[in-house]
């Protein structure tokens, strides 16, 4: 098969030619339809994320059909359209295993990062982290679902009861949130890097009820704030547009410093909280939620091998949307 591969020294990726997966006893193995681009690679790619599985073909937000079921596969079928997401394995027998915490499992396993994930031809999956998807969808708008669409619904949860929600960063995450607030009706407060009129646009053209810079106080008091912009310099700017009570919740695997912030901007009860990975529970309640809200995703479609041209695009913050491969 052909494959995008890290082989670390070098943020470029390489087109290999590699054997096939070969899926073990409880794997199946996937003909990737198209991939998603999410900033977790980027992280991973640029360093921000340490000891990656080396060689390493990336990609997490993978749609495909089953193509061989492991020996001991049971509930899925050859054919059938599935997604695989970050989360790629747990150990089923740790205290966060046992106790619905699967997220925070001490002996994970992560698709793209210790294992090989979906920048390439085939992939290789645990069967009981694949995700039943629409037969009828479009492979590449469903791929952003996999981990933008997750991260962002897990995110939305820590908040609890909101009306009033912040978003800082519109980027892949924040656009499908957007529309699941809506169709939930919660007022989004959109925050974006100082001038992005695009971006704000965007926001507003997906149901936000208002947009602006990051470093704007919010026009209304927030009863929640999610940042999704790796900046931990918005901490204490969300800190200060939620009400009492309210929570900030970071959606990012990595994020650079806080910087230190009076008191004052946290008391009141408010917090700061942060998402690890996602639960099979939590994409059994999604994808059903994404379809019935009709959430629809803005997608960049790039072949396979112009992975480096997908990731720079995100880098640099070129991209309305998400960028998607497709083999």
């Amino acid at each position: 098969m052909r494959a995008m591969v890290f082989e670390g020294g070098s943020r470029d990726l390489k087109l290999r030619t590699m054997e096939d997966p070969r899926p073990g006893p409880t794997q199946v193995m996937l003909k990737v339809e198209a991939c998603g681009v999410c900033r977790t690679d980027l992280h991973v790619i640029d360093g921000d994320l340490t000891g990656p599985k080396l060689p390493l073909v990336p990609g997490h937000e993978i749609v495909g059909r089953i193509e061989v079921l492991g020996s001991k596969v049971s509930g899925l079928s050859v054919g059938q359209r599935v997604g695989v997401p970050w989360l790629g394995h747990t150990c089923g027998r740790c205290p966060y295993c046992c106790t619905g915490q699967e997220n925070l499992c001490d002996e994970p396993g992560f698709t793209g990062y210790t294992t090989d994930g979906g920048y390439a031809e085939y992939c290789a999956a645990d069967a009981q982290y694949v995700f039943p998807l629409a037969e009828d969808a479009d492979p590449v708008t469903l791929a952003p679902l996999l981990c933008a669409g997750l991260i962002g619904y897990r995110s939305l949860k820590l908040c609890g009861d909101v009306q009033n929600l912040g978003i800082y960063g519109f980027g892949a995450a924040a656009h499908i949130l957007c529309q699941i607030a809506g169709f939930q009706n919660i007022k989004v407060y959109a925050f974006t890097r100082g001038g992005d009129s695009i971006a704000q646009d965007f926001a507003r053209s997906l149901g936000a009820s208002w947009a602006g810079s990051s470093s704007e106080m919010s026009p209304v008091e927030l009863d929640a704030a999610i940042i999704f912009a790796p900046v931990g310099a918005l901490v204490p700017m969300a800190l200060r547009s939620v009400r009492k009570g309210g929570r900030v919740v970071c959606g990012g695997i990595h994020m650079s410093d806080i910087p230190s912030f009076p008191y004052a901007d946290l008391w009141e009860e408010r917090s700061i909280l942060s998402v690890a990975n996602l639960t099979r529970a939590d994409g059994e309640a999604f994808f059903p939620l994404a379809r019935e809200a009709g959430v629809k995703t803005e997608t960049v479609p790039y072949p396979l091998e112009r992975a480096n041209e997908a990731l720079d695009d995100l880098r640099s913050g070129r991209l309305r949307g998400a960028a998607v491969l497709v083999p």
